[in-house]
């Protein structure tokens, strides 16, 4: 009797014991934070979207039409894996515009207008994504622009 009353004790004195260190890993239940999850269905959306984009500007010329489908990704869609190709065909084709080449004209802005345009999304591929392939064509063609715009948290 008296050894399973010691057991009894000293396996409650353990639990009482341990209790506070299992406490202490807090809120399991609550998972991976929203910021970092992604969502399978507006990635697919968004890899269709740019599938689409590059089929518009390589092979048809249709400058228009892929910039559409890249400004849909990047509203719906900031933390795509692959925007720096969006901003860059974004940024591409709205160069494209201004210089009056492809097959669709993009009426309600001036070829000043459409080259602003074409900086911001080509300095976004500098300073946001600096790893990116794109980067090196980015900064040659932000040459002809007037360089990188500065993020606006830079200015004074």
């Amino acid at each position: 009797m008296k050894k399973s009353l010691f057991a009894f004790a000293m396996f409650f004195g353990v639990v009482c014991l341990t209790a506070p260190v299992a406490m202490a890993q807090g809120n399991v239940k609550a998972g991976p934070e929203a910021v970092t999850m992604r969502d399978s269905e507006l990635d697919k959306d968004s890899l269709h979207n740019l599938e689409v984009a590059r089929h518009y500007f390589k092979l048809k010329k249709a400058y228009v039409a892929a910039l559409k489908r890249c400004e849909e990704i990047d509203a719906a869609n900031p933390t795509f894996g692959k925007i720096d190709e969006v901003l860059f065909i974004a940024g591409e084709s709205y160069l494209r515009l201004a210089e009056n080449k492809g097959k669709q004209a993009y009426k309600g802005k001036t070829t000043e207008e459409l080259r602003a345009e074409a900086r911001v999304y080509l300095s976004r591929i500098v300073v946001e994504h600096p790893e990116s392939t794109f980067r090196k064509q980015a900064e040659a063609d932000l040459e002809g622009l007037g360089g990188v715009l500065k993020p606006e948290s830079d200015k004074p």
